[in-house]
Order: C-alpha cells, then sequence, then structure tokens
C-alpha cells in the first residue's frame, strides 16, 4: 500500500525540516517522559498516554507504539502541533526527524 505525500509532513511546509518532499518521523524517549501529556493535548491523533503514565506514538491506524524508539510519521496537517509538542514538552523526550537521514529537526538534539 502506497501512502500519499499529503499524508506526510514535508520540508515546503517548515524550512527546519529539509529539502522538498522530505517526511518527517516522530518518536518518544520514555525514559525521559514526566507524564505531562502535553503532546497528547497538542496531536492525540499522533501521541496517546498509556497505563503506565508516559507518552507514546501511534501507527496511522491508530496503534499505540510501545516498543523503545517506535517511530511514525508526521501528518502534513499535524506538523504545526507536533513540532510545539516537542518545543513545550517538559521531559525533552519527543523528536522529530528526517526519514531519510534520521537528522532531528526538533527536540532535544535538534542543530
Amino acid at each position: 500500500m502506497t501512502v500519499q505525500n499529503a499524508d506526510r509532513a514535508t520540508a515546503a511546509d517548515d524550512p527546519a525540516a529539509g529539502g522538498p518532499g522530505e517526511a518527517l518521523e516522530v518518536w518518544i524517549d520514555q525514559d525521559l517522559c514526566t507524564g505531562d501529556g502535553i503532546c497528547a493535548q497538542y496531536a492525540p491523533e499522533v501521541f496517546e498516554l498509556d497505563i503506565d503514565g508516559l507518552a507514546y506514538v501511534k501507527s496511522a491506524d491508530d496503534e499505540l507504539l510501545q516498543e523503545p524508539g517506535a517511530t511514525t510519521r508526521v501528518p502534513l496537517p499535524l506538523l504545526a502541533d507536533v513540532r510545539d509538542s516537542a518545543k513545550d514538552c517538559p521531559g525533552d523526550c519527543i523528536h522529530v526527524r528526517r526519514v531519510s537521514d534520521k537528522v532531528e529537526v526538533y527536540g532535544p538534539d535538534a542543530a
């Protein structure tokens, strides 16, 4: 099954993301998560708090991805919300990076 580019965040939408057509993905470091839930408030389609009180990313099929380092694509309409989640996260645990080269564009390791 092919995913349309309209379903992915691209650099054309945000200069920090990279070149045109660049897909982004997001992951959460649960070791740093404080469980404040700000991410789930900004983008509940992408983030969810689990029973353990920590935030996780969700797949495009709304499945909670609990494996350490699990990533999900950033949907284009939610790019600003995911970016703001990374910027406002008190645990600095949300990482948004380019799919092609894994360079972090938002989050604690962004240049």
